[in-house]
């Protein structure tokens, strides 16, 4: 019998990457997809995606979407909150569910966060993509046919002119050495839009680039 889940989704490559190993695998049955949405922008936390090309992206998958809804700027207790309560509204639907998915590949730190915040609502949590080498599936996720583009880069750690590219094997090619290629380091964020996962993939028309917080770089996607 399958287990009902959900799964963490910031809208891409990596939580995508998760959606797509939890539909091969038989125990598993995606219930749903939880986002981190500031109220302030009504964006993506981090990722900067607009909430109305969150839910154009979230349909074209055929899955349910629970926005856990932020101020910004908020605190690591605030976003409990709204995480928990997103939790509560997904058991009222589907009672049985218990677990949660996490596109997270090697931070201990994070991980061991999320963990600890799980066992004191009661879930467990799943990383489908935990330990895997980075390049590997950096690769795989372009020999697949999915496509993502990126949203968000932090300059202190890759330059500016990464953001609003396609991620694909031209973009990894230029990654300097040191520079994760999924990102997991938060180096940047990505948008998926594309693939064989999607019904009908959200046509999608690049906006202005700006730099926030004299840090981070956003290039704007919207709906064509």
């Amino acid at each position: 019998m399958e287990t009902p889940i959900l799964i963490a989704w910031s809208g891409g490559k990596d939580c995508l990457m998760a959606l797509e190993r939890l539909r091969e695998d038989p125990r598993w049955r995606v219930a749903g997809l939880v986002t981190t949405v500031t109220r302030t922008y009504d964006r993506v936390a981090m990722h900067g995606i607009r909430r109305e090309v969150l839910r154009a992206q979230t349909d074209a998958l055929g899955l349910p979407l629970i926005e856990a809804e932020l101020d910004w700027p908020s605190s690591n207790g605030a976003y409990e909150t709204a995480f928990a309560r997103a939790l509560a509204e997904a058991h009222i639907g589907t009672p049985a569910l218990h677990h949660i998915a996490f596109g997270d590949l090697f931070l201990d730190d994070v991980r061991a966060w999320r963990e600890t915040l799980l066992h004191r609502l009661g879930w467990q949590g799943v990383y489908p993509l935990w330990g895997e080498d980075t390049a590997k599936l950096a690769r795989h996720f372009i020999a697949r046919g999915h496509r993502a583009v990126l949203t968000c880069v932090d300059t202190t750690q890759l330059d500016a002119s990464f953001c609003g590219r396609d991620y694909d094997a031209a973009l990894l090619d230029e990654l300097p050495a040191g520079v994760d290629p999924c990102g997991e380091r938060g180096e940047f964020h990505t948008l998926s839009y594309d693939g064989p996962l999607f019904r009908a993939p959200p046509r999608l028309e690049r906006g202005e680039s700006v730099l926030r917080e004299g840090r981070f770089q956003y290039t704007d996607f919207m709906l064509a």
